[in-house]
């Protein structure tokens, strides 16, 4: 890992198992969930976080081919989970990291929260996994069929352990080492080296599929999840008047006594609804796109700003749902031209003109657009995805 990388915590994700209880042709982890494979989603929950750099996957001898990822590291898994995990760890050894996440494949739906706590809370405690405080009332019973209750268990100290689960990487690696046979999870290897081990926070989603009937479970939270990003930009700007016989604003030209002064058409109304797009998908500002100080844009059409926040957004897979722009002047007056100015918006950002607003205001006579001395403007706008 280089040095940037090096900071970070490694994953190695565990996808050796057999999975008989899931059903299928194939093992649980190569099987379609929500249109991908499992393990795919489980891979890109880890490529998503900032907090992970290198990413070890441990697989069956006879699956190697079915990897197909030139973006992690692959091992060959042993017969058990411990053999599997201490070859993960074996693969990592030789640029070691400080911490590493151990994962099992079949949680697809970890989220990232709990990806950052392991991190975090790894670099405190040097062990630590998530788990959630068991809630059910618990029984103990015996023999087969309908059972009779022979007791009920305090639950009150008992959790449901998760992954990933999280070490410092010298100290797990040893223990694996030592470690002689099977073991539940990487807890079990840790505490019979003697290292203490924490429980973080878990989370209800992120759950293993098991048996069939955990597909259908998991696919419910991934599309709860894809199913929409919905994105609010806001936008502000001001343009001082000057010398002029006209402003432009929201694309169309109002006589005036006086002129905005910007460096492109100084077209107020369009540049703080570029900017909300733009900020909806944290893209900054138009100055971020569009330098000032670049003289290619000295009295530029403000469209061509608006136009490529719109393309911008399409390539990002958004779709604008509605902009609401308000000017801020005494003067000139607004109400007779705000009709051309939504449709003229419109056809720039190729939106039903019903999803495009341009209103006014005044200050009341207060502040330098009280004074008459430039005109502000605000907008809101709506990014979906498509």
């Amino acid at each position: 890992m280089d040095g940037e990388t090096s900071k970070l915590s490694a994953a190695v994700i565990v996808a050796a198992g057999r999975g008989t209880r899931a059903g299928g042709d194939v093992p649980k982890q190569w099987q379609s969930l929500a249109g991908r494979r499992v393990i795919d989603w489980t891979i890109d929950a880890f490529k998503a976080s900032p907090h992970i750099g290198a990413i070890v996957v441990v697989v069956h001898p006879d699956d190697t081919k079915l990897l197909a990822r030139p973006d992690v590291v692959m091992a060959i898994g042993k017969e058990t989970r411990s053999g599997s995990v201490l070859a993960g760890l074996s693969a990592l050894e030789d640029d070691a990291p400080e911490t590493v996440l151990i994962h099992d494949a079949a949680r697809a739906t970890i989220t990232e929260r709990v990806i950052a706590d392991m991190t975090r809370m790894v670099e405190k405690y040097d062990a630590v996994a998530p788990g959630l405080p068991v809630t059910d009332a618990l029984w103990s019973s015996e023999g087969e069929g309908f059972r009779e209750v022979n007791s009920t268990v305090d639950r009150s100290h008992l959790f449901r352990a998760q992954t990933p689960q999280a070490f410092r990487f010298d100290a797990i690696l040893a223990a694996h080492r030592e470690h002689d046979g099977e073991a539940a999870d990487d807890v079990e290897v840790a505490r019979a080296a003697g290292m203490s081990v924490r429980i973080g926070p878990g989370h209800p989603d992120n759950m293993k599929i098991t048996t069939p009937e955990d597909f259908a479970r998991a696919e419910r939270i991934i599309k709860g999840r894809t199913a929409m990003d919905i994105r609010l930009g806001n936008g502000f700007d001001v343009h001082r008047f000057g010398p002029g016989d006209h402003v432009t604003l929201c694309g169309v030209r109002i006589p005036h006594d006086r002129g905005l002064q910007g460096h492109s058409d100084a077209d107020v109304g369009m540049h703080t609804i570029t900017d909300a797009i733009y900020g909806a998908m944290s893209e900054g500002d138009i100055g971020r796109h569009f330098p000032p100080s670049d003289p290619q844009w000295k009295g530029a059409d403000s469209a061509i700003f608006l136009a490529h926040a719109v393309s911008l957004a399409g390539e990002r897979g958004f779709a604008i749902s509605n902009v609401d722009c308000t000017l801020i002047c005494e003067f000139p007056k607004i109400g007779p031209h705000a009709g051309a100015m939504e449709t003229r918006i419109s056809e720039i950002m190729g939106l039903d003109v019903g999803r495009v607003s341009v209103k006014a205001t005044t200050s009341e006579k207060l502040g330098f657009t009280g004074r008459g001395e430039g005109i502000a403007c605000i907008a809101t706008a709506t990014l979906v995805t498509t």
